[in-house]
Protein backbone atom coordinates (compact mmCIF):
# COMPACT_ATOMS: atom_id res chain seq x y z
CA UNK A 1 0.00 0.00 0.00
CA UNK A 2 1.72 3.22 -1.11
CA UNK A 3 1.93 5.99 1.31
CA UNK A 4 -1.37 9.05 0.89
CA UNK A 5 0.06 12.08 0.17
CA UNK A 6 -0.91 13.34 3.02
CA UNK A 7 1.75 10.80 4.89
CA UNK A 8 4.72 11.76 2.90
CA UNK A 9 3.61 16.06 3.16
CA UNK A 10 4.00 15.23 7.05
CA UNK A 11 7.84 12.95 6.56
CA UNK A 12 8.71 16.14 4.69
CA UNK A 13 7.91 18.45 7.15
CA UNK A 14 9.74 16.10 10.11
CA UNK A 15 12.64 15.60 8.26
CA UNK A 16 13.03 19.25 7.56
CA UNK A 17 12.12 20.26 11.22
CA UNK A 18 15.40 17.70 12.28
CA UNK A 19 17.61 19.29 9.71
CA UNK A 20 16.95 22.64 11.45
CA UNK A 21 17.41 21.31 14.73
CA UNK A 22 20.97 19.73 13.81
CA UNK A 23 21.95 23.08 12.19
CA UNK A 24 21.09 24.83 15.20
CA UNK A 25 23.02 22.44 17.26
CA UNK A 26 25.82 23.15 15.13
CA UNK A 27 25.56 26.91 15.59
CA UNK A 28 25.49 26.57 18.99
CA UNK A 29 28.34 24.67 18.90
CA UNK A 30 30.16 26.67 16.70
CA UNK A 31 29.48 29.44 19.08
CA UNK A 32 30.60 27.92 21.98
CA UNK A 33 33.72 26.95 20.69
CA UNK A 34 34.67 30.90 19.44
CA UNK A 35 33.55 32.14 22.97
CA UNK A 36 35.89 29.43 24.63
CA UNK A 37 39.14 30.50 22.25
CA UNK A 38 38.42 34.18 22.58
CA UNK A 39 38.31 33.62 26.49
CA UNK A 40 41.67 31.45 26.50
CA UNK A 41 42.65 34.60 24.05
CA UNK A 42 41.71 36.76 26.73
CA UNK A 43 43.77 34.97 29.77
CA UNK A 44 46.83 34.48 27.27
CA UNK A 45 46.75 38.45 26.70
CA UNK A 46 46.34 39.50 30.57
CA UNK A 47 49.09 36.37 31.25
CA UNK A 48 51.57 38.52 28.52
CA UNK A 49 50.60 42.36 30.02
CA UNK A 50 51.46 41.14 33.46
CA UNK A 51 54.94 39.61 32.68
CA UNK A 52 55.57 42.66 30.58
CA UNK A 53 54.46 44.77 33.35
CA UNK A 54 56.92 43.12 36.31
CA UNK A 55 59.36 41.47 34.01
CA UNK A 56 60.66 37.94 34.03
CA UNK A 57 59.74 35.73 36.79
CA UNK A 58 62.31 33.01 38.24
CA UNK A 59 61.07 30.37 40.92
CA UNK A 60 62.99 30.18 43.52
CA UNK A 61 65.26 27.15 44.06
CA UNK A 62 63.11 24.33 46.66
CA UNK A 63 65.45 24.84 49.37
CA UNK A 64 63.92 28.15 49.92
CA UNK A 65 60.74 26.64 49.79
CA UNK A 66 60.60 23.31 52.11
CA UNK A 67 57.69 21.41 51.82
CA UNK A 68 56.18 23.94 48.96
CA UNK A 69 54.38 26.34 51.83
CA UNK A 70 55.51 29.91 52.38
CA UNK A 71 56.50 30.34 56.45
CA UNK A 72 56.56 33.64 57.53
CA UNK A 73 57.86 34.92 61.07
CA UNK A 74 55.65 35.78 63.53
CA UNK A 75 54.37 39.80 64.15
CA UNK A 76 55.66 41.59 67.59
CA UNK A 77 54.63 44.38 68.60
CA UNK A 78 56.92 47.52 68.30
CA UNK A 79 58.69 47.46 71.46
CA UNK A 80 58.23 50.60 73.35
CA UNK A 81 61.17 52.88 73.75
CA UNK A 82 61.87 53.18 77.54
CA UNK A 83 65.43 53.98 77.38
CA UNK A 84 64.68 57.17 74.43
CA UNK A 85 61.86 58.34 77.27
CA UNK A 86 64.34 58.28 79.76
CA UNK A 87 67.02 59.90 77.77
CA UNK A 88 64.60 62.81 76.57
CA UNK A 89 63.94 62.96 80.16
CA UNK A 90 67.31 63.49 81.58
CA UNK A 91 67.90 66.20 78.71
CA UNK A 92 64.94 68.66 79.43
CA UNK A 93 65.92 68.45 83.03
CA UNK A 94 69.20 69.32 82.37
CA UNK A 95 67.88 71.82 80.08
CA UNK A 96 67.21 74.05 83.24
CA UNK A 97 69.51 74.79 85.91
CA UNK A 98 68.91 75.01 89.21
CA UNK A 99 72.00 77.87 89.43
CA UNK A 100 70.68 80.22 87.19
CA UNK A 101 70.16 83.31 88.02
CA UNK A 102 67.39 84.97 87.33
CA UNK A 103 67.32 88.41 89.34
CA UNK A 104 68.91 90.51 86.87
CA UNK A 105 66.50 89.34 83.90
CA UNK A 106 63.20 90.34 86.24
CA UNK A 107 61.54 93.25 85.73
CA UNK A 108 61.04 94.24 89.60
CA UNK A 109 57.87 97.16 88.92
CA UNK A 110 54.29 97.07 90.49
CA UNK A 111 54.06 93.29 89.95
CA UNK A 112 57.15 90.89 88.43
CA UNK A 113 57.21 90.14 85.26
CA UNK A 114 59.36 89.01 82.54
CA UNK A 115 59.86 89.26 78.90
CA UNK A 116 62.62 88.05 76.21
CA UNK A 117 65.25 90.95 74.62
CA UNK A 118 63.35 92.20 71.47
CA UNK A 119 59.84 92.51 73.27
CA UNK A 120 58.47 95.47 74.16
CA UNK A 121 56.80 96.76 77.22
CA UNK A 122 53.44 96.65 75.42
CA UNK A 123 52.91 92.95 75.63
CA UNK A 124 54.12 92.82 79.45
CA UNK A 125 51.41 95.01 79.84
CA UNK A 126 48.78 92.94 77.02
CA UNK A 127 49.65 90.16 78.91
CA UNK A 128 49.01 91.57 82.68
CA UNK A 129 45.30 93.06 81.65
CA UNK A 130 44.25 89.57 80.04
CA UNK A 131 45.01 90.56 76.46
CA UNK A 132 45.65 86.22 75.99
CA UNK A 133 42.56 84.19 77.34
CA UNK A 134 44.14 81.44 79.22
CA UNK A 135 44.10 78.72 77.74
CA UNK A 136 45.69 75.76 79.79
CA UNK A 137 47.14 75.43 83.72
CA UNK A 138 49.80 73.72 85.56
CA UNK A 139 49.39 73.37 89.82
CA UNK A 140 52.64 72.34 91.66
CA UNK A 141 51.36 72.04 94.86
CA UNK A 142 52.42 69.72 96.70
CA UNK A 143 55.72 68.54 94.68
CA UNK A 144 59.26 68.38 95.27
CA UNK A 145 61.52 70.55 93.25
CA UNK A 146 62.41 67.79 90.80
CA UNK A 147 59.39 66.59 89.91
CA UNK A 148 58.08 70.21 89.68
CA UNK A 149 60.77 71.16 87.25
CA UNK A 150 60.28 67.90 85.60
CA UNK A 151 56.28 68.77 85.35
CA UNK A 152 56.93 72.13 83.90
CA UNK A 153 59.22 70.91 81.24
CA UNK A 154 56.57 69.04 79.95
CA UNK A 155 53.53 70.89 80.33
CA UNK A 156 55.34 73.70 78.37
CA UNK A 157 56.32 71.14 75.48
CA UNK A 158 52.85 70.00 75.55
CA UNK A 159 51.81 73.13 75.20
CA UNK A 160 53.24 74.61 73.12
CA UNK A 161 52.36 71.47 70.72
CA UNK A 162 48.94 71.64 71.57
CA UNK A 163 48.95 75.62 69.54
CA UNK A 164 48.20 77.00 73.25
CA UNK A 165 49.32 80.80 73.29
CA UNK A 166 48.60 81.79 77.40
CA UNK A 167 48.65 79.31 80.26
CA UNK A 168 49.20 79.42 83.80
CA UNK A 169 51.68 78.22 86.15
CA UNK A 170 50.09 77.77 89.80
CA UNK A 171 53.21 77.96 92.10
CA UNK A 172 51.99 78.91 95.41
CA UNK A 173 53.13 81.39 97.91
CA UNK A 174 54.90 79.04 99.71
CA UNK A 175 52.82 79.51 103.31
CA UNK A 176 53.35 75.86 103.94
CA UNK A 177 56.99 75.91 103.23
CA UNK A 178 59.56 76.48 106.40
CA UNK A 179 59.57 79.89 107.47
CA UNK A 180 56.64 80.77 104.92
CA UNK A 181 59.36 81.19 102.54
CA UNK A 182 58.06 80.80 98.60
CA UNK A 183 60.99 78.04 97.58
CA UNK A 184 59.20 76.78 94.36
CA UNK A 185 58.37 80.78 93.36
CA UNK A 186 61.42 81.56 92.69
CA UNK A 187 62.39 78.20 90.69
CA UNK A 188 59.94 78.45 88.60
CA UNK A 189 60.47 81.81 87.64
CA UNK A 190 64.35 80.85 86.87
CA UNK A 191 62.99 77.54 84.51
CA UNK A 192 60.50 79.37 82.94
CA UNK A 193 63.42 81.93 81.56
CA UNK A 194 65.02 79.13 80.56
CA UNK A 195 62.67 77.57 78.18
CA UNK A 196 62.93 79.28 75.01
CA UNK A 197 59.35 78.68 74.51
CA UNK A 198 58.80 80.97 77.19
CA UNK A 199 58.27 84.56 75.40
CA UNK A 200 57.43 86.31 78.42
CA UNK A 201 55.10 86.23 81.79
CA UNK A 202 53.71 88.33 84.54
CA UNK A 203 52.71 87.77 88.57
CA UNK A 204 48.87 86.41 87.81
CA UNK A 205 46.16 89.02 88.86
CA UNK A 206 44.28 88.48 92.23
CA UNK A 207 41.43 86.83 90.62
CA UNK A 208 43.65 84.60 89.04
CA UNK A 209 45.97 83.47 92.24
CA UNK A 210 47.96 86.51 92.78
CA UNK A 211 51.26 85.76 94.16
CA UNK A 212 50.92 82.22 93.36
CA UNK A 213 50.56 81.58 89.89
CA UNK A 214 52.18 83.24 87.01
CA UNK A 215 50.18 83.74 83.26
CA UNK A 216 53.02 82.43 80.59
CA UNK A 217 52.98 83.67 76.80
CA UNK A 218 54.43 81.12 74.24
CA UNK A 219 55.98 81.18 71.42
CA UNK A 220 54.23 79.17 68.48
CA UNK A 221 56.09 80.51 65.79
Amino acid sequence: MNPSPHSKLKEFKDLKSVKLLLAARALLAQQLEAAKLAAAAKVKAEKELFTLAIGPIKQLPKRHLPGQRAHHLPIYPPPIAVQHLLDEMAVMREAISDEFDVETLLDTDEALSFRRPGLGPEVVRKLRRGGWSIQGQLDLHGLRRDDARDALSHFVKDAKKTGWRCVRVVHGKGLGSPGKTPVLKGKVQSWLIQKQEVLAFVQARPSQGGAGALVVLLDQG
